[in-house]
């Protein structure tokens, strides 16, 4: 923590009124308190990581470990349940389906044959469990916009054999900019007045729930950490083997960036050890360079692997201080600051951290309407809860999509797609204002459909649209 030597005496007055003011706030525990102040004060002394250019280095394979270098897996079903018996599947769930236009957490979104992230993300640790007679628990990692409706939704899984646990992240007060004071002190004490500090915060809330300690007393060594959209991001015996057999006490998976991730994370070496370089922390002068795919070829999946001990032993020391994202925000015309922090910023306090690049098909995360309609698609298949990709699409990259406003809530999707089109042979989809789509269609190459402002444009049943822009009805 920045000892208050390094802060002016402005900040270190505008950090003892900020104390004062959040002892007093009821709605939280003291060890949010204190994570609080401590993430405020960093902010104000200004430790921001400035990466030096020059001593950038690209990641050698004993960094970034090549996927296919991996050894194989015992065929012994024994192996597999000691391996498995050490594992945990931790998913972040703070997040809330409103940029998809929907209410509640993002994970209960349907995703395929009427089943949610939630509900494939269990199968997939039933079928595990059920297969090699191990014990993987599943833990939510909640926000306390998330909580409630989640603790409903899992009552369902109930007679599930997969121990599922929740815990909260911490809740945090929004900063007003203008006399550095919590919100909820002002009276703002609903559910604007505060915020979930960003994925980082993993480790300690692990550690403050009591959940860490209770894995460890268990034999559990290694948590592996998801986004819950992230329909990739499932259990990989390899990896796992390798990071016991190697103790590696981090990984992050990552994967070769298309043009698409350009402004995704990515991997350096730098001063002796591996970190994660964020585009927010690169020098304006190198940007372009950043987005290279040529120089940066890999980006981060935010899969992480973390030893379980490790992350007791840095929580424990307050050693884990990752570079800080300032996010402004507004609310009732009051500007205010969330600071937070990314998980994946983490692994340069860990020993033997590691890399692995791993194939694209550990990263298919659902953001917008457009990725939904790629996984409800005949582009991927769905068995055992797992989501894969038909082998019948030759492309190795999947078609790139772009839908009008008109599709971006989840109902909206839903209700202009008489049946989802065939999209196996599709290079591009372009969709422009009030269109809508009838069963069997198939779509091929490159596609512009966009129906005149005021009009609407109905694709006809079965209709097959190859490499074509579609400007009226005239034109099928």
């Amino acid at each position: 923590m920045a000892s208050a030597a390094t802060l002016s005496p402005a900040d270190t007055e505008k950090l003892s009124k900020l104390k004062a003011a959040v002892s007093g706030l009821t709605q939280i525990s003291e060890n949010e308190k204190s994570g609080f102040i401590n993430l405020v004060s960093r902010y104000l002394s200004g430790e921001a990581q400035h990466v030096e250019w020059s001593k950038i280095q690209t990641p050698t394979d004993e960094v970034v470990v090549p996927y296919d270098s991996l050894a194989p897996v015992s065929n012994d079903p024994a192996e597999t349940k000691k391996l498995l018996d050490k594992l945990v599947v931790l998913k972040l769930n703070g997040g809330l389906g409103t940029t998809m236009g929907c209410t509640g957490p993002k994970s209960v979104i349907e995703v395929r044959n009427g089943l949610t992230f939630l509900d494939l993300i269990v199968i997939q640790i039933e079928n595990l469990n059920s297969k090699y007679g191990c014990n993987v628990p599943l833990l939510l990692m909640n926000s306390f916009n998330t909580h409630d409706d989640t603790q409903k939704i899992i009552e369902k899984y109930k007679g599930s054999n997969v121990d599922i646990h929740t815990f909260n992240q911490s809740q945090y007060p929004r900063l007003v900019v203008d006399d550095y004071l919590p919100l909820p002190s002002k009276g703002r004490t609903d559910k604007d007045g505060w915020y979930p500090p960003g994925h980082g915060d993993v480790f300690p809330s692990l550690k403050n729930s009591g959940k860490l300690d209770a894995l460890i007393a268990q034999g559990k060594e290694y948590v592996f950490v998801a986004n819950s959209d992230n329909l990739g991001a499932v259990v990989d015996l390899q990896i796992l083997n390798h990071l016991i057999r190697n103790k590696n006490e981090y990984c992050m998976e990552v994967t070769p960036k298309t043009l698409a991730d350009v402004k995704g994370g990515t991997l350096i070496s730098y001063e002796g050890k591996v970190q994660l370089l964020e585009i927010a922390q690169v020098p304006d002068e190198h940007v372009n360079e950043f987005k290279s795919i040529q120089k940066f070829k890999i980006f981060n999946t935010n899969n992480l692997w973390v030893n379980l001990k490790a992350i007791k032993r840095l929580v424990e020391a307050n050693a884990l201080k990752m570079e800080i994202i300032p996010n402004p925000k507004e609310v009732d015309g009051i500007k205010v600051l969330q600071l937070e922090t990314a998980a994946g910023a983490a692994i340069r306090f860990f020993d033997h951290a590691i890399g692995i690049n791993v194939p694209r098909s550990r990263f298919l995360p659902v953001k917008a309407t457009s990725d939904l309609l790629l996984v409800q698609s005949d582009l991927y298949t769905l068995v055992d809860g797992f989501v894969l990709r038909n082998n019948a699409r030759k492309d190795p990259s999947n078609p790139s999509i772009e839908l009008g406003p008109e599709f971006k809530k989840v109902g909206n999707f839903l209700s202009r797609f008489k049946s989802i089109p065939s999209i196996i042979e599709l290079d591009s989809l372009k969709v422009v204002g009030d269109v809508s789509f009838g069963s069997g269609v198939v779509l091929k190459g490159k596609v512009t459909i966009s129906a005149k402002p005021g009009t609407k444009l109905a694709v006809p049943d079965n209709a097959l649209i190859a490499n074509k822009e579609i400007n009226g009805p005239e034109d099928f």
